[in-house]
């Protein structure tokens, strides 16, 4: 049974996690301009020249589950590198001391992580709404469902990622060589079955992948991949990255 001290303890850091985000207006804009610009500009744009092959509706819809796991990839790994913010100010040594387990630190973090890229991805599909984006209103919960567990597992990259490194510096390398082509590949823009052998190949391999599939299926009902699959896939890398996270995280020196 959990301890009242360790549910005290996850409490106040999943608070600790809300108020930073909410305090934060820059990130806040920054969570509606990028999805906006996807959605408003090239969506609207290019949907009148695209016809998805398989798929009903149009551009607009296809990139919809697609741009909303980008907002849930960028606000949740985001989270996680806070971890180096909490060791530069010296929060995370007072937190490593703290009578507490670590792994209520890291599920503290990993749920307050998880509520704000949340909380991101609900305005995102607020402005696809209003962009006139047709959705299944009835498989809603399971869209809350697939973005917390989206959301978990990449917090929880976040924190194994930040748990290597010492310093900020190598946050934008983590930006361009990781966040970005895990993206780019996830076949939020395009169809996978258009794509070349090489292209699909390595999309394949990536984990949000399979979170766009799932959130493709729940907002539209359909997708290119079984959905069971999908799921699959996306539960096995929830568990990888929380196990990587308690390792890594664990090894911190306090």
């Amino acid at each position: 049974m959990i301890k009242h001290r360790e549910l005290t303890a996850i409490f106040f850091l999943w608070k600790r996690e809300l108020i930073r985000f909410f305090r934060a207006k820059s990130r806040i804009i920054g969570s509606i301009g990028m999805p906006f610009f996807f959605l408003a500009i090239l969506g609207t744009g290019l949907n009148a020249a695209f016809s998805m092959p398989g798929m009903q509706g149009n551009y607009l819809a296809f990139i919809t589950p697609g741009i909303l796991a980008m907002v849930l990839l960028f606000g949740s790994i985001t989270s996680g590198i806070t971890v180096l913010m909490d060791r530069q100010f010296g929060f995370l040594k007072e937190t490593l001391v703290a009578p507490v387990k670590r792994s209520s630190i890291i599920v503290g973090k990993a749920l307050g992580g998880a509520t704000t890229a949340i909380v991101q991805g609900i305005i995102m599909l607020g402005i696809a709404l209003l962009l006139g984006v047709s959705m299944q209103f009835s498989s809603f919960l399971l869209v809350l469902a697939l973005m917390f567990i989206i959301s978990i597992a990449f917090v929880s990259l976040g924190i194994a990622i930040a748990s290597l490194m010492e310093d900020m510096h190598g946050f934008q390398l983590i930006m361009n060589f990781l966040i970005m082509p895990m993206f780019f590949l996830s076949g939020g823009l395009f169809p996978l079955s258009k794509a070349p052998d090489i292209v699909r190949a390595i999309s394949y391999i990536d984990p949000l992948t399979y979170g766009v599939e799932t959130l493709r299926f729940a907002l539209l009902g359909q997708s290119s991949m079984p959905f069971l699959l999908s799921f699959g896939v996306l539960i096995g890398f929830l568990l990888a990255s929380l196990t990587a996270a308690a390792y890594l995280f664990g090894k911190i020196e306090s």
